[in-house]
């Protein structure tokens, strides 16, 4: 029986420890523009994003609001064309999920790490996107 204990605690610690709870003023970070860097799949494959056109705009306001892609410009400014995807947050089962929607699709993704410089979600594939913030091009 001591054995077991000793074998199932270390396992629910882990476990625990590593359901991170993501609280309101984690969520205030999400706002801003987010660039993708790497996409980890399933089967441990990492894909590699080194040069990205287009990058996310997140806006949320009392978990909820919207993204949005947009093209960084020379000029430092984004275009972007009208088309948002309306974003809720919500907790399921102990997970920060956002829940997006479309005229044409519903899907939603977990919110797995979020920070002033980092962002990590996981889709229903199971596949983990990473993405920072974007380096804005030079005036030069």
């Amino acid at each position: 029986m001591r054995k077991i204990f000793l074998t199932v605690l270390p396992a629910l610690f882990l476990m625990i420890s590593c359901n991170k709870t993501i609280s309101e003023s984690d969520i205030k970070q999400l706002n801003g523009y987010w660039e993708i860097e790497k996409a980890e799949m399933p089967d441990g494959e990492i894909k590699e994003y080194k040069i990205n056109t287009i990058v996310d705009y997140f806006e949320i306001e009392n978990n909820k609001g919207f993204r949005q892609k947009a093209m960084p410009q020379v000029n430092g400014e984004y275009l972007t064309n009208e088309v948002q995807e309306s974003i809720e947050i919500v907790e399921i089962d102990g997970k920060t999920i956002m829940k997006y929607h479309t005229d044409f699709a519903d899907w939603q993704e977990q919110l797995i790490t979020i920070s002033k410089d980092e962002l990590v979600v996981q889709n229903e594939h199971d596949i983990k996107y990473y993405y920072k913030r974007p380096i804005p091009f030079s005036k030069k």
